[in-house]
């Protein structure tokens, strides 16, 4: 089991930017997979990046080419790099470790 911690969230421009952090408890080094899901109000919670063990990425159609999935193993933090923000992308992002959940963190993009 590990506790996870999102950070960086906020109010952001249509076409702004925002880094979203995702603080483990203990190394990340052998979990599987670390992922970042969110849920906007009114909808079912949806996958959005995930980043393996290996450090192999994957991105969900709407996010790709905008949002960038890293990872610093020495600091157990796993980010992600939002670009061109779009107002659909306003939801609470959630960071994921095999069935670990973080509490969340908002993101809002509008002007």
């Amino acid at each position: 089991q590990v506790q996870l911690v999102e950070s960086g969230g906020g109010l952001v421009q249509p076409g702004g930017s925002l880094r979203l952090s995702c603080a483990a408890s203990r190394s990340i080094i052998s979990i599987n997979a670390m992922g970042w899901y969110r849920q906007a109000p009114g909808k079912q919670r949806e996958w959005v990046a995930i980043i393996t063990r290996r450090g192999n990425t994957g991105y969900a159609d709407s996010v790709k080419g905008r949002f960038t999935i890293s990872r610093d193993s020495s600091k157990n933090t796993v980010y992600l790099q939002m670009t061109s923000l779009k107002p659909e992308d306003t939801a609470v992002y959630y960071c994921n470790a095999d069935k670990d959940w973080g509490q969340g963190t908002q993101v809002t993009v509008s002007s």
